[in-house]
């Protein structure tokens, strides 16, 4: 999978410490996006899901959870998907950040699209609109964006917030 890069430790990046794998390539080019480097799908570098789930394991004691940001991580979802299973067999939970909607996720047919979505504990779903920037948000940028916690919204038949 193509990377555009690692932080081991964050805590803006979802709920306690988190290990934060950010995915290279992105569709969205959104208009004041954070990461505008993680746009061009041939960036970054590749590493295999073994060698950034060896990285997870070193630091495993110390974060909550697996972030999936990018970039776009619906972009590289078997591959992410895959790292994420992992992560839940260490009792991690699962944060994933896109540009799509949940919606449009649910009606999308990317290889690999739907394990992502059923691994994922909480989705930060929508693009960047830097009109609705709040630097007060939790976890997002923008106010049209949601925090959605997924196991709730698949126990309740509709979209719960985290």
């Amino acid at each position: 999978m193509r990377l555009a890069g690692i932080i081991a430790n964050s805590v803006v990046d979802g709920p306690g410490v988190r290990f934060v794998v950010f995915a290279q390539g992105c569709p969205h080019h959104c208009r004041g996006c954070h990461n505008p480097e993680t746009w061009d799908p041939q960036g970054g570098r590749e590493m295999t899901v073994k060698e950034v789930f060896k990285r997870l394991k070193k630091v495993r004691k110390h974060v909550r959870g697996l972030t999936l940001s990018g970039g776009e991580p619906f972009l590289q979802t078997v591959e992410l998907a895959s790292l994420a299973w992992e992560a839940k067999k260490l009792e991690l939970d699962v944060v994933t950040y896109t540009g799509f909607t949940y919606e449009e996720l649910l009606d999308s047919d990317l290889p690999g699209g739907q394990d992502l979505l059923a691994v994922t504990d909480i989705l930060v779903d929508g693009p960047f609109i830097s009109e609705y920037k709040d630097i007060g948000l939790v976890f997002r940028g923008s106010a049209n964006q949601r925090v959605i916690d997924l196991a709730a919204t698949r126990e309740q038949g509709h979209i719960m917030l985290f």
